[in-house]
């Protein structure tokens, strides 16, 4: 039964708007039982029915606006003094505490007060409440967990959490690398991060130059905005003041910001001045001032600087390894290394995967180099002194990391296998002598602990899906900053094994590098013993080749007369016996020889004069013919001859 109710308007009413209104109810359709339908009716006996007895519930989502907390204080000089009075006045604060002091009720508070500072003090010298009864167990036993690294925090460029949501609010097309992170010396809490793209075809002409300072209890937005001229491949904290950095820029300038004066640099280098590749690396040196630091770039320089006066470098120093100072055979420097307990020596990195050991106070530009090591194929990405043995240091490069000593020049002491992907960055642990971390550019971050391990690393952690670039430690060496190729830069806490110091590890890892370094040296000896060798026996080639050389020339006449006429005789005695030899054979075939031998002679007729090399060749091959001729099977006349000869 099909049932339709037909709506119908007029044309004119179209597009009115609609009024309602109440009215009583109104039957459309009334259908009544069929009672023919009556007898198929089935009665259900029993009858199983569910009822729900809990209540409907709806889930709903709502999605709430992170805070965004900013950091803010107050420069408060000095204060408690009346209106009337001017703090910077010398004068009046004398007069005013002048007055203050005769008044009684002062002299009596501070009376009163006497008295409970010194019950204090007696207190404190009588019970001292932070003392350690067990400083001689200072190294703690670790339990045997194995070594483990948990990630604590994630830093992205992306300034919100809506950012990270559309990423079309990130005004950077092209992702940047973190190139370098620098953390707060003070506090640790604080990490500054410079971003920069390596890639000079992938530069964009819109993308930021900006570098940012993170506070890690608020991730969400970076805490300041460093804007420089040119993006920063490498940024420090100064250690002495830890409100100002360095930092060296792509373009070759080296700029310097105070973070109580805001996000643009306080002073710039001049473009002529400065490097003319990008600074790959800039360290504070250990001044009274605390104002002076020094640069490495690829343009083969060392540049010395006074942040009170970049407009020109106080000492420059060019990387030529053939000590003539020419800036065309200087090696490009990618990293740099500054020990300061000796302030005099620093050490650069170079692309062509030498190590350059410098001294600073050298009398001329010569020799400030003072040696090289060679160790590996591509740039040395990282070079890194041990905090406990500063004559050992760490590079990382290739595939490979190496350990150093300065005693062994030709050869490292201990390395690393040959990983499937290229190693980027690499430092020690501060906390234990033979711990020291590595990055891939697999995005893999490998901790190595030689005593424990040599073959393999002690824990190897994917970090991230693209490459890693730089690397950082805490100096209570727990924490670790990773960043990557994408500018995310992540922070790892490191299990307590790999970062307490172990009972004997110190004793351990001395007996270790003197082992390895003794070893190298008995090695090297060894060669160059067999280089002298070497040299000697080809020296000893060269002057007889030159005194062959050098001949007289009428020794080289008579002793060329005397081996051509030892051929004649030769070829004379031949000559003889075949003519024995021939009279119990054909006329014919002796005739053939004898002609053949003097056709043969250098006299022949036809031949012309021939050098003494011709005659003996020439005798050698009727040897040889007369070989074949006597190895030819005999026909039966010549049978027949030799037996009535006999």
């Amino acid at each position: 039964m099909e049932i339709i109710y037909v709506y119908t308007r007029k044309r004119s009413e179209f597009g009115r708007p609609c009024s309602f209104s109440d009215r009583p109810a109104m039957v459309n359709v009334d259908i009544p039982p069929d009672p023919s339908m009556a007898s198929n009716f089935v009665l259900r006996n029993p009858v199983d029915s569910y009822v729900q007895h809990t209540s409907d519930m709806s889930e709903h989502e709502v999605n709430t606006e992170r805070v965004e907390v900013e950091s803010r204080g107050v420069n408060h000089v000095e204060g408690g003094w009346p209106k009337d009075i001017n703090p910077q006045e010398v004068e009046q604060t004398i007069r005013f505490r002048k007055k203050v002091e005769k008044d009684e009720n002062y002299v009596n508070t501070i009376v009163h007060l006497g008295t409970l500072m010194e019950h204090c003090v007696k207190q404190n010298n009588a019970i001292n409440i932070y003392e350690e009864y067990f400083g001689e167990e200072e190294m703690a036993e670790v339990e045997d967990e194995p070594p483990s690294a948990k990630t604590i925090n994630v830093i992205s460029k992306l300034t919100s959490f809506f950012d990270v949501l559309l990423s079309k609010r990130d005004p950077n097309v092209t992702k940047r690398t973190a190139t370098h992170l620098s953390w707060h010396p003070d506090t640790c809490k604080k990490l500054a991060v410079a971003y920069s793209s390596l890639e000079f075809q992938q530069n964009m002409k819109d993308m930021s130059f900006d570098s940012y300072i993170w506070d890690l209890e608020n991730p969400n937005k970076p805490e300041l905005v460093l804007k420089p001229s040119s993006p920063l491949v490498s940024l420090e904290y100064n250690p002495k003041d830890s409100h100002v950095l360095v930092g060296g820029c792509y373009n070759g300038q080296m700029a310097y910001w105070d973070t109580r004066k805001g996000g643009l640099p306080v002073e710039v280098s001049t473009v002529e001045v400065s490097h003319r590749d990008p600074v790959y690396g800039a360290i504070w040196l250990q001044s009274k001032t605390g104002t002076e630091c020094f640069s490495a770039s690829t343009d083969g320089q060392v540049l010395w600087w006074d942040i009170r006066k970049l407009s020109e470098p106080t000492e420059s120093l060019v990387l030529d390894i053939t000590r003539k100072g020419l800036l065309e055979n200087a090696l490009g420097a990618v990293t740099l290394e500054f020990e300061p307990t000796m302030p005099t020596k620093f050490m650069v990195g170079t692309e062509q995967g030498i190590v350059i050991a410098c001294n600073r106070k050298a009398k001329t530009p010569p020799e400030k180099i003072t040696s090289t090591y060679s160790g590996h194929i591509g740039p040395v990405y990282a070079l890194v002194r041990n905090p406990f043995y500063p004559k050992v240091f760490l590079t990382v490069g290739d595939w490979t990391a190496r350990i150093w000593s300065e005693e062994t020049k030709e050869s490292s002491i201990m390395w690393t296998k040959c990983h499937l992907s290229y190693l980027t960055d690499g430092c020690w642990s501060t906390v234990r002598p033979s711990v020291f971390f590595t990055t891939r550019s697999d995005g893999t971050l490998d901790v190595w602990d030689f005593l424990f391990k040599q073959n393999d690393p002690s824990l190897s952690l994917k970090v991230c899906n693209e490459p890693l670039s730089s690397l950082r430690l805490q100096d209570n060496g727990c924490v670790v900053g990773c960043g990557s190729k994408l500018g995310t830069v992540t922070l790892l806490e490191i299990s307590s094994g790999l970062c307490t110091l172990q009972r004997n590890e110190k004793t351990l890892a001395t007996a270790m590098f003197e082992r390895e370094t003794k070893r190298e040296k008995i090695l090297e000896a060894r060669h160059r013993e067999m280089r002298l060798k070497e040299r000697a026996r080809s020296e000893g080639q060269e002057t007889e080749v030159e005194e062959s050389l050098v001949e007289d020339p009428e020794e080289v006449l008579d002793r060329a007369r005397r081996e051509f006429f030892e051929v004649i005789e030769a070829e004379m005695q031949r000559r003889a016996q075949t003519e024995t030899q021939g009279l119990r054979g054909k006329v014919p075939g002796m005739a053939q020889t004898c002609n053949r031998s003097r056709d043969s002679l250098p006299w022949g007729r036809g031949r012309g004069s021939v050098s003494v090399f011709q005659v003996k060749s020439r005798a050698g091959d009727e040897a040889a013919a007369q070989e074949e001729e006597s190895q030819l099977p005999k026909g039966k006349e010549e049978e027949e001859e030799e037996k009535d000869a006999a």
